[in-house]
């Protein structure tokens, strides 16, 4: 049995329908609200579903079962301002069950994030060290949260601390594909645009307010869910394999690049107009991101990444044009 926190979220249900997919048993920890998000759970077979509040008694009554614990739940709008409730889901959870796991002998698998590397000065290089995260500054709360997590964990190892028997942390980076529709504002720009573009209206990104990158010219490494999924599939698999690594394709694309996929996709010309970022993004934006896979290929998982093209196209095609557009 595998527990995914957040598990009715996008990257977590992706993970859900992999788990579940390959015959295995998966509870989900979520709230559902009021949303539709139900919908990203109801193709699967899923043995539970249990509320955050109802985890410690749930854990302490069935966790001998438990093969491992996906760790995806978090608050991650990177606006969010309220950080009290930042630590309290993105730190303190993380960190009991990373307790849980240590004395119960579970492997975890826990979200990180690109954020934690801030406007890119320090690199994009997945070193764990207490020194190499150091020199990483966040530029807003939520990617300052998963950064204190890697942060303590790299202090608890430095000190011979005692841990899970598998733990991993990934730096998801640009992650987009299917079941993020209950995000709101915080859903991909394919999202956003796909059925505008199909209706023949302009497809919208931000101006650039940096010297070195023009309208659209503003870099990021875009990874397809299905292969976040994919890597934690075969993450549990090699239970021998440890660490935090980034999670990217490894190859930054254009936000242009990005527009022009959509366009090809849907087959219609060409449209795109530029729009003023909001105020409170214009400092914390990240022009350039860029992950260093070296640590996670090195580690064994050597499966190809979904091209930009090829995954907007499935995303598209496959689902946002569909009745139902749920995986």
């Amino acid at each position: 049995m595998y527990l995914v926190t957040g598990g009715a979220g996008m990257i977590g249900s992706n993970i859900v329908a992999e788990l579940a997919g390959a015959g295995h048993e998966v509870v989900v920890c979520d709230w559902l609200r009021q949303d539709d998000r139900w919908r990203n759970l109801a193709k699967h077979d899923v043995a539970d579903v249990i509320m955050p509040e109802a985890l410690p008694a749930w854990l302490a009554a069935y966790g001998s079962r438990l093969r491992g614990i996906i760790h995806m739940g978090a608050i991650s709008a990177t606006t969010e301002t309220d950080v009290d409730s930042i630590v309290q889901n993105n730190i303190r959870l993380t960190l009991d069950l990373w307790d849980w796991c240590t004395v119960n002998g579970v492997p975890l698998i826990f979200a990180s994030s690109a954020a934690t590397y801030g406007n890119g000065a320090a690199g994009f290089d997945d070193d764990a060290s207490r020194e190499g995260l150091s020199k990483l500054l966040p530029l807003n709360a939520y990617g300052w949260s998963k950064h204190f997590v890697d942060r303590r964990i790299a202090h608890l190892i430095a000190n011979g601390a005692p841990t899970p028997p598998q733990w991993v942390g990934l730096k998801f980076f640009n992650v987009y594909g299917p079941n993020e529709y209950h995000k709101g504002p915080m859903k991909s720009v394919v999202a956003h645009n796909a059925t505008r573009v199909a209706a023949g209206e302009p497809l919208r990104l931000f101006r650039s307010y940096h010297p070195d990158y023009g309208d659209g010219g503003q870099v990021r490494d875009f990874i397809y869910v299905k292969d976040c999924a994919r890597v934690v599939a075969w993450l549990l698999k090699h239970q021998n394999v440890s660490g935090l690594f980034n999670l990217g394709t490894g190859q930054a694309r254009s936000w242009l690049d990005l527009g022009r996929s959509v366009f090809a996709a849907l087959e219609v010309p060409e449209r795109i107009e530029f729009i003023e970022m909001p105020e409170q993004l214009r400092g914390k934006y990240q022009y350039y991101t860029q992950a260093n896979m070296t640590k996670l290929r090195a580690a064994g998982y050597l499966a190809p990444f979904t091209s930009l093209e090829d995954g907007i196209r499935d995303y598209i095609c496959n689902h946002l044009t569909q009745d139902d557009p749920y995986l």
